[in-house]
């Protein structure tokens, strides 16, 4: 059950149901049993009756013969009147008087109210003493029975009865409860792709208005990431229409150069736009991969001090110029590759800044518990007002000497978000730039 309009209103007729029957059944059987007491009732009071209309006459009568009498024709009833069988006797136990239908033979040590059966059938007696008489007043239990049922059902039936219409009214009012809910998804429907703007939230309400929330959450981002994806498709088409062009204008002047040297010289040309552009091209579509991740895909331990090493050792860098500095020995939780990605592009900065003979230092260290990988060169470092931008995507700086396309620290900078971890530049006292990233 897909619904939730069916849901809630499955449930809360099972509830209702469950305690409208219930309560139903209580009524039922308190009614019935306060039938019986009434009955009961009734067989004191026509007792008490007998006793005190036929009392006198009855003692002063020559008791030569039996009185019998029938109050009523039995036509002549009322529904809720109950054919009374009655018997008096007096200390002998000889019938002074009794009903026309007497009730069965009761035991004389029968005193108060009993249920007695005789005959197959069940009879419902009392029977009561006083002044020298004995009073047995009865009633058949079937027609007790049938007169309990018929007021007990008269009682619960209209709770039964009630309870379609109460599921009715509780369908009715869950589509108007749930009403809130169909707005939002009509409202959501007639939008096209291009409307992303918030879902109002005023007159929501408190329970649908966290959906809404939500729902204005994941537009902001998705608004977000499509300008990202729109802005990276201009500045990539932007940037590879440099070398793109270089390319072209090289291979038109080999074409066109009758010179050996310069044609040469425009090949060489070609090769490094090539080279330039495809690197371009790999580093765009790294990023294309790192952006919609939300996590890291396989995350493992990693041992940062052998994990430097190790880089060093796969990128067969000059081990004279690049040294590793481990200063304790530390484990994160990590991807390796997009991890070499990030040390290879730091790497790869510091060599094309500094001095052929410079080295540059791949450290190790932890301090105050935070882990701590970093990069260190002794090149001519940038200036303080440029270092906030470094890690923005084709951002180059004003004093550049090298070839890029500003995309490498971007990349690193990215990789350690995904690994909950900063990427941190400042210039060194010492001279050059100091590239880290740092856990926590």
């Amino acid at each position: 059950m897909n619904s939730l309009r069916a849901r809630l209103l499955a449930m809360l007729l099972a509830v209702t149901a469950s305690i409208w029957l219930a309560a139903a059944g209580w009524s039922y059987r308190d009614a019935r049993h306060e039938a019986e007491e009434m009955l009961d009732a009734q067989l004191a009071q026509s007792a008490h009756l007998l006793l005190a209309q036929t009392r006198h006459e009855l003692i002063d009568e020559a008791e030569s013969h039996i009185a019998s009498f029938e109050a009523h024709d039995e036509r002549e009833l009322h529904p809720y009147e109950q054919k009374l069988a009655f018997r008096i006797r007096n200390r002998q136990g000889r019938v002074l008087l009794a009903s026309t239908t007497p009730p069965p033979a009761i035991p004389n040590s029968t005193h108060g109210y009993a249920d007695i059966h005789a005959d197959g059938q069940g009879w419902r007696v009392l029977v009561s003493e006083n002044s020298g008489l004995r009073v047995e007043v009865a009633q058949s239990l079937s027609i007790r029975d049938e007169l309990a049922r018929d007021v007990a059902s008269h009682l619960a039936f209209p709770v039964i009865l009630v309870l379609p219409l109460l599921g009715g009214l509780i369908y009715l009012v869950l589509g108007r409860a749930l009403r809130p809910l169909d707005d939002l998804a009509g409202k959501m429907a007639s939008r096209t792709a291009a409307n992303l703007t918030p879902v109002e939230c005023a007159g929501l309400p408190r329970e649908v208005l966290p959906l809404a929330t939500a729902l204005n959450s994941l537009l902001e981002r998705l608004d977000h990431a499509l300008d990202s994806e729109r802005r990276f498709t201009a500045d990539a088409a932007h940037e590879l229409r440099t070398p793109l062009a270089a390319i072209q204008i090289q291979a038109q002047v080999a074409l066109a150069s009758h010179n050996e040297d310069a044609r040469a010289h425009a090949i060489e040309q070609v090769l490094a736009g090539t080279r330039r552009a495809t690197r371009l091209v790999e580093q765009l579509l790294r990023l294309a991969r790192l952006d919609p991740l939300a996590g890291l895909p396989a995350a493992q331990p990693i041992e940062l001090a052998e994990f430097a090493r190790q880089v060093v050792e796969d990128l067969y860098l000059d081990t004279t110029r690049v040294r590793v500095e481990s200063v304790a020995n530390v484990t994160i939780s990590g991807d390796p590759d997009l991890l070499r990605v990030a040390v290879r592009n730091l790497l790869d900065n510091a060599l094309r800044y500094s001095p052929p003979d410079d080295r540059i230092t791949l450290g190790v260290s932890q301090e105050n518990g935070v882990p701590r990988l970093w990069v260190e060169d002794n090149g001519p470092g940038v200036p303080a007002a440029e270092l906030p931008r470094l890690s923005e995507r084709f951002y180059r700086g004003n004093e550049v000497t090298q070839a890029g396309n500003g995309l490498g620290l971007a990349i690193v900078a990215r990789i350690a978000q995904l690994h909950g971890a900063r990427l941190s530049l400042e210039n060194r006292n010492e001279g050059g730039l100091r590239a880290m990233l740092a856990w926590g």
